[in-house]
């Protein structure tokens, strides 16, 4: 594992007064999060405004220190380190900011901007060789090294974060941390970016924290995701695990809202929609964090004939019990459990059995039903041959020779 957290939580003190300020409370950003990245590999990091994502990606690089835990570059504890082992590992875990615009000093040249990082780190290029590194650098991520002299309104906003990844690239890095570095972008621009990204860590061998609101963007460029909310992660698994197969009801509901673009692929009893905005992070809800919001728990209470609408709702053991993250089955599978515990698809529900059984599937990858109404059935075998006693579809195509266009993956259209 070249990064490691061990239950981290980052809290910030509410306080009130104007010359004796008190403590009141304190507001969880984050609270008890454990995370791995393997070396080489891409961690989607996802969840709603507020769950604690970009607090997580601070703690990470060294710009807010947590309340409790441990962060582990390599093996070593960053908590224990001395001043200097901590400079290290502020050049080998780098950070792409999500606004290319304010990210930037406007008041310096984008050469002057890339070479930054060697006056603070020294030893990573003799000073004869920062221009000729910094021509690279911009070469690199795609840009002219004549414009090493502009300054950064004179550039694009997709640009402008090639600037920002050239510039967390300058003192050679192992681990990007990416707080949504496409959300400012327009989509055209944003599959530009992705594939650079890719094509650096191909290149370089880096590893990617990589946090966005996009679900079919992380779908695209992460190996493992893990799903935030108020501060937790509440599922994580490979990609296919977690996109294919959600247990949780809010990856399930995130992966719901996730857009189509046929607006027949998917039936709109099968929209799992979330009401209200999260809890306060000052004040959460005891038990299950997400019980005043999940679809779940409010199906199984109408089950078993509890009535209403207020928090009281839902399951007992919802209200009263704080779950715990639960291996469902192995990376890649879902369904097979045993071995590595590093390969598992866990998800911290009481009921993450239910969410994966009821309602239609949510994944952004579904494929058209066959009509409104008409529920998905399994894909049929191209060398079947076809039912004799089967009655005509009136409203097939009379023309033999005209095929079907297959659906287009969210991402390649945005990628176009």
């Amino acid at each position: 594992m070249v990064l490691e957290v061990r239950d981290l939580a980052k809290s910030y003190p509410v306080r009130q007064g104007v010359v004796l300020k008190r403590t009141t409370g304190h507001v969880q950003a984050v609270d008890g999060v454990s995370l791995a990245l393997r070396r080489g590999r891409t961690l989607g990091l996802v969840g709603e405004s507020g769950s604690g994502k970009s607090t997580l990606a601070r703690v990470l690089v060294g710009i807010e220190k947590p309340t409790r835990g441990q962060v582990l570059v390599d093996g070593e504890d960053v908590s224990t380190m001395s001043r200097g082992a901590r400079r290290e590992l502020r050049r080998n875990v780098q950070m792409v900011f999500q606004d290319p615009y304010t990210s930037l000093n406007p008041r310096m040249s984008v050469g002057d901007i890339v070479a930054e990082p060697f006056r603070i780190h020294r030893d990573a290029v003799p000073r004869g060789g920062r221009r000729r590194a910094v021509a690279e650098l911009l070469e690199l991520v795609g840009l002219d090294p004549d414009h090493v002299h502009r300054y950064p309104h004179q550039f694009s906003g997709g640009q402008r974060q090639r600037i920002g990844i050239a510039r967390a690239l300058a003192v050679k890095p192992r681990v990007l941390v990416c707080d949504e570095p496409v959300s400012a972008l327009d989509v055209s621009v944003q599959g530009q970016v992705i594939n650079l990204l890719e094509d650096l860590q191909d290149e370089l061998g880096l590893s990617y924290l990589f946090i966005a609101h996009d679900l079919a963007v992380v779908q695209h460029i992460a190996d493992e995701v893990a799903v935030m909310y108020l501060g937790r992660v509440v599922e994580e698994g490979d990609g296919p695990a977690v996109y294919g197969d959600a247990h949780h009801p809010y990856t399930r509901a995130l992966l719901s809202a996730v857009p189509v673009p046929d607006p027949t692929a998917r039936p709109a009893e099968g929209e799992l929609l979330l009401e209200g905005d999260p809890p306060s992070p000052a004040d959460p809800p005891s038990g299950c964090r997400f019980h005043t919001r999940c679809w779940l728990a409010r199906r199984l209470a109408e089950e078993h004939g509890v009535a209403g609408d207020g928090p009281e709702a839902v399951p007992e053991r919802c209200r009263t019990e704080d779950p715990v993250l639960v291996p469902l089955g192995r990376r890649g599978d879902g369904r097979d459990g045993g071995g590595d515990d590093e390969g598992a698809h866990v998800a911290a529900c009481h009921f993450a059995r239910e969410a994966a059984t009821l309602g239609a599937h949510p994944g952004p990858t579904a494929q058209a039903s066959p009509g409104p109404g008409t529920p998905p059935g399994p894909d049929p075998d191209p060398d079947a041959d076809p039912d004799p006693d089967a009655d005509p579809d009136p409203d097939a195509d009379p023309d033999p020779d005209l095929e079907p266009v297959p659906d287009r993956p969210v991402l390649e259209s945005r990628e176009r």
